[in-house]
């Protein structure tokens, strides 16, 4: 046996075609062939920060084909040191013999998947005419998310916000060259209303998404708050919203954007429309006019990172 491969961020940034990946999962979530067992999830004391973090083990497999398993590390406090919130490793391995394939870099095989699980669930959600888009939030799927949703619907301007301006001005300076105009804003609330797809990908544990300045038509991305206690959506965005969620098994239980509503009574589990099982088969077409506004909630699935695995595998080997 050689050496094990390592894929880096760096492969994975220039190897990328969204349009594939999302079709890869699109085919995954339609086929349902691959297992995956609820992730472990264990919250940890982090003495030097005032956060607890995470950690996650997030197995899946294809029989006979490939296994993989994802060891991340959700640490909330890492900006202050100019570190990415999510540290990781993923292990690709044969499904038939067992030995390892390759190791992949976690961190941007999340931000890649997880990205284009978001464009996947809005080609069935999103408006077909969508042509502008509210970021929110400056973290490492930022970019992904604009690149996987602008691959899927014909959007021109993108807006950006954080808490840190600057940040939001370097995401911004990064599509300088593209046919898309990225602008990044200091004060999100009088853009809201006025863009097709609203993305979240931020740790906030008050809501930023108020269903009051929500217009018809619009879909919500919601990819962060990644806690029960978490949430980037209020009350009034769900009950005004049809909503769906990436897994049910995973969605209905990690997120406060559903776990609290649930728990209120404001959404029950028969409110929730389809998963992307559900929408990947054909048995919810998703949205079903302009007017309605879709949420759309991803708390992430390991199946997800096992066919990126496969995706990027797939490319190292063909220039290898």
């Amino acid at each position: 046996m050689g050496q094990i491969p390592f894929i880096p961020t760096e492969f994975m940034e220039s190897h990328t075609d969204f349009k594939q990946l999302i079709h890869a999962l699109k085919k995954g979530f339609a086929e349902s062939a691959v297992e995956t067992p609820m992730r472990h999830h264990h919250d940890y004391a982090n003495p030097k920060e005032s956060n607890d973090s995470t950690l996650l083990l997030m197995p899946s497999w294809e029989a006979g084909n490939d296994i993989g398993v994802k060891v991340v590390t959700v640490n909330p406090n890492n900006g202050k040191y100019d570190l990415p919130s999510i540290q990781g490793t993923y292990l690709y391995m044969d499904g038939h013999k067992g030995m390892i394939r390759a190791i992949l870099d976690a961190k941007a095989l999340t931000a890649k998947r997880t990205a284009a699980a978001s464009a996947l669930a809005a080609y069935y959600l999103a408006k077909k005419d969508a042509s502008s888009m509210l970021m929110l939030g400056t973290g490492a799927l930022s970019i992904n998310l604009i690149k996987a949703h602008t691959s899927i619907r014909p959007i021109k301007k993108v807006f950006v916000w954080g808490r840190n301006f600057n940040k939001a001005k370097l995401i911004a300076a990064q599509f300088n060259q593209r046919n898309i105009e990225v602008i990044a804003i200091e004060n999100y609330v009088e853009t809201i209303s006025n863009v097709d797809i609203v993305s979240c990908a931020t740790l906030s544990k008050e809501p930023l998404v108020f269903g009051k300045i929500l217009k018809e038509g619009q879909h919500l991305d919601l990819v962060g708050a990644y806690k029960k206690d978490m949430r980037e959506a209020d009350d009034e965005a769900v009950l005004r919203s049809s909503v769906f969620i990436d897994t049910f098994q995973g969605g209905l239980k990690e997120s406060g954007d559903i776990v609290i509503p649930l728990k209120k009574e404001i959404l029950n589990e028969a409110d929730i429309k389809a998963d992307l099982f559900g929408l990947c088969s054909g048995s919810h077409k998703g949205r079903q006019s302009d007017s309605e506004i879709t949420f759309f909630k991803s708390v992430g699935h390991a199946s997800e990172d096992l066919i990126a695995a496969r995706y990027y595998y797939g490319q190292w080997k063909g220039v290898m």
